[in-house]
């Protein structure tokens, strides 16, 4: 508990009179002076201030809300707003490098919760909404308020929730005050970064002029080197051609029917792959705020807010990739038909080498005005004009995100093995006759170059203003009423080098790279905190190379003389760009709301009433390539080729919707502990910008099974929900309660991607097409097997190869197949469930303990029997988090565990088969913990632990036997100190 002792205004005094709790009476000096009084104001800081401060919010806010509130200025309670907001019942975190970094409420995702800075709309991160709290620093942060319930005076959008984040107001607590942090932190899986990075802080705060003109200061700046360790299938292919093999090599233990045939489906990686990532990370946040009150009735405040994060990330990768034909040897399958066993011939074995740099640069100044126009009327004029910026090409040297494929198709078959352990085993048996591939076969297949900015902005002008009734003898109490102008926008392009040098390994380029360019690693160590990791793991070895050193050897090489039109050029842009959209909101809103005070027999009862209105208008602008054909241009990859001579052209579409959100609050003290509480309202959530891009684009890389396209919809309708909240509250002591939330919300306009089978005139598909099938015929009349490789080479030898070596498509082949994904509004889902909550200090003992859970159901669940498309809600699921500390004497230690059930990912994997196939993130629950020791009152020395037992992540899809992501991270660890003056 700290003291804290400053002069307060005469306005103050007089309040804190009349409130008993100014320290000292005003004693008389002389005649016609009064002495300003010195008060000294106890302010509970600290584990247990926060909880108090969140606790009275929580109590006296009308609706479903709960917070977290900074334990004294500079310290939040979790150095990541993410990790804090975990701790509020509802809410569960997604991590992006084993931090958090977006919030799913009552199970749902990011897209579905609305994130604003002082009251203010925030644009999202990339291309979507959503905005990432990892890249704010929590410093300057004063509050978290989490609204769960309808309130039309905030904007609209979160659907889930609207998390409002407080920033420091020196206005707010005159006088100067200021902190500083210096943290050394290490992550126990850093390899090539540095072992320990540093991260420094620092919030200032002062008023002057007798305190009508304040300045707050608040900055970070945060390193983190480490190591992401991973294996990955990018998609499940179904029902795939099955061989006619004897029971020696086909084992499945599915039903048979009446005539003979397996009851059920089945299932096929489409590859397997391993994977070493060493990141870098660096943030800079910083926060200006100037506030000017010329008199009582006016206060000005402008503020500025910026973040620049950069994450640099240089990769080794080892894998394999499976084409399904004529070329599975063996297989065995489990009870719902996945492959849990496979022997499949063709393809190749790869090591993938990749870099690139990320950063996010956004922006945001404001400026607000309070104005009380007169003792019943009350106006806020808000303007702010904020910026995202994302660009994957932060790499200086090369502009864009690289990666290098380096490997070989010279082998006999793949196994993949996923009867033992956590990882899948997937192994070569190349026709060196090992399972291991010598340097000096490593061949050339292919690099490619990607570069893809974007920019999201918002410009709002929001006007608000409170009357308060003291004219009219009724119980409405106050009238709040508003509008706002919302202007919002999301754009970028893509530039892809397409496939250069080569691709393929015809011609062989193993003269290219020497020996003693590539070395060789065991995997011990290697995910080994996953069973079948480790040395255990098949295959038991990977390559790493130097990735300037292999693209300057191929551009050595790989000249134009050489290859032609697949010259090696590190360039994104080697045929301009490729694809560019923008998509724009504009959106009007009105609101009024009204707020009664009344007793209804003696028990004291709170009423809120409002509505709001929304129009917006959506304008799409596409950029569009005109497709000419596919070429097969190596046995593994297919390539489009586009119309030349300037045929790219804009398409421009519009959509427009508009909704009314009513709300209904009711609050009843039952008794002075009890409270109960009654919400009803509709909410509502927009489709994800990226959806709104109308036009049509076909991937540039369409394998067999992987031909795909998206198409965007700007007509699209919002998720409207109509929701129930019935909660009891019980405040039953200081600092101490339990709560009970039973909620209900039936959603609207639901978003499925719905795929369609679609030909487009001109596109002609060479698999499968006369020229194919001759070639399978001629391979299987010498005995061998019709693998990709051997059809390649074959209609090669046939004559159907063109000057540079790759197959053209004729009209005597059938139209390809693609399956093009569209967003389009579909039928009602319903979610329910409960909150329940306990908050409890264990009197002036020090200790104190926090438990939540959360129970979420609905209609909203993936079918995994089904193989039709579907619109379920992603995050659905259980959660429970835990929070036990001890505060006394200086010393505080806070251990914390957050806990969520599986949940749904998402729906559709990119190499997944058209049937969009789930992404399951499997329950994940993890440990950290804090040490905080006060030197003296203004010096604290602090340890904080996380991910204390060393969690991984995986993901899977239909069934845990598909197996899609395993990622290991490592525990981190931080120690540092902290001087606040107050």
């Amino acid at each position: 508990m700290n003291y804290t002792t400053f002069n307060k205004s005469r306005l103050a005094v007089s309040i804190a009179l009349l409130m008993g709790a100014a320290g000292q009476p005003v004693l008389a000096q002389e005649a016609g002076e009064t002495a300003e009084p010195e008060v000294e104001v106890i302010e509970v800081q600290g584990i247990r201030g926060s909880l108090l401060r969140a606790m009275d919010l929580k109590r006296s806010t009308p609706g479903v809300m709960d917070a977290i509130s900074a334990e004294e200025m500079g310290k939040f309670p979790d150095s990541n707003l993410a990790e804090s907001l975990m701790r509020i019942p509802g809410v569960t975190v997604s991590r992006n490098n084993g931090e958090g970094s977006q919030i799913t409420v009552r199970g749902f995702g990011p897209e579905f919760n609305l994130i604003t800075l002082n009251g203010r709309q925030m644009p999202g991160t990339g291309f979507t909404r959503s905005y990432s709290l990892e890249n704010l620093s929590a410093e300057g942060v004063k509050t978290l308020e989490v609204f769960k319930t309808s309130t039309v005076a905030n904007p609209s959008g979160g659907l889930g929730a609207t998390v409002n984040i407080v920033t420091t107001k020196p206005l707010s607590q005159p006088g100067q005050r200021f902190s500083l942090m210096a943290k050394a932190r290490h992550d126990e899986s850093v390899e090539q970064g540095d072992k320990v990075t540093p991260e420094i802080a620092g919030v200032y705060s002062n008023t002057f002029n007798d305190d009508k003109f304040g300045v707050a200061f608040s900055f970070n700046h945060y390193q983190r080197d480490f190591q992401r360790q991973q294996a990955n299938i990018q998609g499940w292919q179904a029902n795939v051609d099955l061989p006619d093999l004897d029971d020696t090599k086909a084992i499945d233990p599915r039903a048979i029917d009446e005539n003979g045939d397996r009851i059920g489906n089945h299932f096929f990686p489409k590859d397997m792959n391993y994977g070493i990532d060493d990141v870098e990370n660096e943030r800079t946040n910083a926060q200006l705020t100037l506030q000017y009150a010329p008199t009582d009735d006016v206060k000005v405040t402008l503020d500025y807010t910026a973040t620049n994060a950069v994450v640099g990330v240089e990769s080794i990768g080892w894998g394999i990739w499976n084409e399904f034909g004529g070329n599975i040897n063996a297989y065995e399958l489990d009870e719902n038909g996945t492959a849990i066993y496979a022997d499949i011939g063709g393809n190749d074995g790869s090591f993938t080498a990749s870099r690139g740099t990320t950063e996010v640069d956004a922006r945001s100044i404001g400026l607000n005005v309070e104005w009380q126009v007169y003792e019943d009327l009350k106006l806020n004029i808000d303007y702010h004009d904020s910026n995202n910026e994302i660009d994957n090409g932060a790499d200086k040297g090369m502009g864009s995100n690289g990666q290098i494929i380096l490997g070989s198709d010279q082998l006999i078959s793949k196994i993949y093995d996923y009867r033992t352990g956590e990882i899948p085993h997937a192994y070569i048996n190349w026709r060196n006759g090992t399972n291991e591939l010598m340097p000096s076969e490593i061949d050339s297949n292919f690099s490619q170059f990607i570069h893809s900015p974007g920019e999201s902005t918002i410009e709002q002008l929001q006007v608000d203003g409170e009357w308060f009734n003291s004219k009219f003898d009724i119980p409405m109490a106050v009238v709040k009423f508003g509008l706002a102008r919302t202007e919002q926008t999301m754009g970028g392009h893509s530039a892809w080098s397409g496939l250069r040098g080569g691709p393929g390994f015809n011609p062989s380029f193993t003269e290219i790279f020497p020996d003693s360019m590539f070395v060789r690693h065991d995997t011990s160590g290697l995910l080994d905190a996953f069973a079948g990791g480790g040395s255990a793991l098949m295959p038991n070895y990977y390559y790493t190379y130097d990735f300037d050193e292999a693209v300057a050897r191929q551009m050595a090489y790989l000249t134009e003389e050489v290859m032609g039109s697949d010259v090696y050029v590190p360039d994104a842009y080697f045929d301009g760009i490729d694809s560019e959209s923008y998509v724009e909101e504009v959106t009007n809103s009105f609101y009024i709301q009204t707020e009664w005070d009344f007793e209804v027999k003696d028990y004291p009862v709170e009423l809120i009433a409002g509505l709001r209105y929304e129009e917006t208008d959506v304008t799409s602008t596409v950029r569009q390539r005109v497709e000419k054909q596919v070429n097969w241009v190596s046995a593994s990859e297919w390539i489009m080729q586009y119309e030349e001579g300037g045929t790219d052209n804009f398409l421009t579409q519009f959509g427009k919707h508009d909704v009314l959100l009513p709300a209904i609050d009711l609050r009843v003290e039952l008794t002075d502990e009890l409270m109960a509480r009654f919400s009803w309202g509709k909410s509502m959530a927009r489709a994800p910008l990226g959806n709104l891009a109308g036009g049509r684009a076909l991937s540039g890389s369409p394998k067999p099974g992987s031909r795909t396209g998206g198409q965007g919809n700007p007509n699209l309708l919002p998720f409207e929900s109509t929701n129930l909240d019935i909660a009891l509250d019980y405040y039953y002591d200081e600092g101490s309660y339990a709560s009970i939330v039973y909620f209900k919300k039936d959603v609207d306009n639901f978003i499925q991607t719905t795929i369609t089978e679609t030909t487009i005139d001109g596109l002609f598909d060479i698999y499968n097409g006369p020229r194919y099938q001759q070639a399978i015929a001629d391979i299987e009349a010498r005995g061998e097997q019709a693998t990709s490789t051997a059809i390649f080479e074959q209609m090669l030898a046939n004559g159907h190869g063109n000057a540079d070596g790759q197959i053209e498509p004729n009209s005597s082949d059938p139209l390809i197949v693609w399956n093009i994904s569209q967003p389009t509004n579909t039928d009602s889902k319903s979610v329910d469930g409960f909150e329940v909550a306990v908050q409890h200090l264990f009197g002036e003992s020090g200790f104190g303990v926090g438990v939540n859970a959360t129970f979420v159901q609905g209609d909203v669940e993936f079918d995994v029997e089904s193989l039709t498309q579907q619109a379920p809600l992603t995050g659905l699921g259980d959660s429970a988090n835990f929070q036990g500390f001890y505060e006394k004497d200086g010393l505080s230690v806070k251990v914390t565990y957050a806990w969520r059930d599986d949940y749904l990912l998402g729906v559709g994997q990119s190499q997944g088969s058209s049937d969009a196939p789930p992404q399951f993130f499997k329950d994940f629950g993890i440990w950290d913990m804090s040490v905080n020791y006060d030197i003296n009152e203004s010096l604290t020395m602090f340890l904080d632990v996380l991910n204390i037992t060393n969690e991984t992540e995986q993901g899977y899809g239909r069934y845990q036997e598909q197996f899609l992501f395993a990622r290991q991270y490592g525990t981190r660890y931080a120690l540092g100190v902290r001087y606040t003056f107050n």
